[in-house]
C-alpha cells in the first residue's frame, strides 16, 4: 500500500500528553538538518508521524523506543502483522459492551497473559485505548490496567485507515521496548533526539506518571537530564518537552528554554481544562 502524496498521517491510538495539538509550535523549533532520528518516549507517535508525513525523515534511520511493553508490542504488530490486527479489532468491535470491556481489561491479571499471541495483546491495547475514559493509559503498582470504561456512543475501535498508513510509515523504523537511557548505545554526533517523558507534576495533586508500572518523578527526571547532558557533549541535537516548573527550569538552566502554550485535557472538571504553559528545552 502507498500513502497518498502529502498525506498527513495520524496516530492510531490516543495518548495522554500527546503532541498532536502542539505540532505547529514544536516542529519549527526542531533542527533543520540532522542525521538519524530518535524518539525514546514514542507514546502515540504524533511527532514521528508528522515528521514522516512532511518528509523530514526521508532517507534517515529512525529509532522509536518506549518502556511500555504493551505499547511497543502494538507498534511492532502494526508494523509486521497489521492485517491480522485489523481482523481482530473488527471482532472486538462486534463484541463491544461494558461487560466485554471489563473482561478484556482483566486479561492482564491472567497467569498466561504474557504468553498470549502478540496480535491479541495488541488488539486488546488498542481496544482499551479507544473505549476507556479519555484514552487514559493508567496502571496500578502491580502493572494492571485500571482505567474505567468511557462513555462513547460509537468508538472508532478498528481505525483501518490509520493502521494501514502507520504500517507503511513504520517499515524502516527500529522499534524497541527500551528504557530511554538505551539511546546512549545508538546515538552519535549529528543525530537528533526528541524526549517527551511523563511530565514533572505541576503540584502534588497532579502527580500522574503511571503510563507504565514505573514512576517518573525527581530521580527519573534527573537521570533523564544526565542522558540529555551526555548526548549534548556527544554533539547530538537534543530537544525535550516537559512542564513549566521551577524544578525542570532549574535542571535545564544552562540550555535554551522555549515556552509552549498547551491545553489541559485530562481533568474531571471542565473549568480545569484551560491553557497551560509547557517548556521545550534545546541544546542547539
Amino acid at each position: 500500500m502507498r500513502i497518498e502524496k502529502r498525506k498527513k498521517l495520524q496516530p492510531f491510538i490516543k495518548w495522554v500528553g500527546g503532541k498532536r495539538g502542539l505540532l505547529s509550535q514544536i516542529l519549527p523549533l526542531f533542527p533543520k538538518n540532522f542525521d538519524n532520528f530518535f524518539e525514546p518516549f514514542v507514546g502515540g507517535g504524533a511527532v514521528f508521524f508528522e515528521m514522516f508525513s512532511n518528509g523530514t525523515l526521508a532517507d534517515k534511520e529512525i529509532y522509536l523506543f518506549d518502556i511500555n511493553k504493551e505499547l511497543i508490542n502494538t507498534y511492532q504488530v502494526v508494523k509486521n502483522r497489521h492485517q491480522e490486527l485489523i481482523e481482530k479489532l473488527e471482532e472486538f468491535k462486534s463484541k463491544h459492551s461494558k461487560e466485554f470491556y471489563y473482561e478484556v481489561r482483566s486479561w492482564d491479571k491472567l497467569d498466561n497473559f504474557q504468553e498470549m499471541d502478540s496480535i491479541i495483546k495488541a488488539a486488546r491495547f488498542i481496544y482499551l485505548n479507544k473505549t476507556c475514559f479519555n484514552g487514559l493509559y493508567r496502571v496500578n503498582k502491580k502493572g494492571f490496567f485500571n482505567t474505567p470504561i468511557g462513555s462513547y456512543k460509537n468508538p472508532n475501535i478498528a481505525d483501518i485507515k490509520s493502521i494501514k498508513n502507520a504500517n507503511c510509515a513504520l517499515q524502516n523504523c527500529t522499534i524497541e521496548n527500551y528504557d530511554f537511557a538505551e539511546v546512549l548505545k545508538y546515538a552519535k554526533k549529528g543525530d537528533f533526539i526528541y524526549f517527551d517523558p511523563p511530565y514533572y507534576p505541576l503540584n502534588t495533586t497532579s502527580k500522574f506518571t503511571s503510563y507504565s508500572e514505573f514512576e517518573f518523578l525527581e530521580k527519573e527526571q534527573e537521570r533523564l537530564f544526565e542522558v540529555f547532558y551526555e548526548l549534548d557533549k556527544r554533539g547530538c541535537f537534543v530537544a525535550l518537552s516537559n512542564s513549566d516548573t521551577k524544578f525542570i527550569k532549574d535542571l535545564y538552566k544552562n540550555f535554551d528554554i522555549n515556552f509552549i502554550n498547551a491545553n489541559r485535557f485530562i481533568n474531571s472538571k471542565s473549568n480545569g481544562r484551560g491553557k497551560i504553559s509547557e517548556v521545550l528545552v534545546r541544546n542547539y
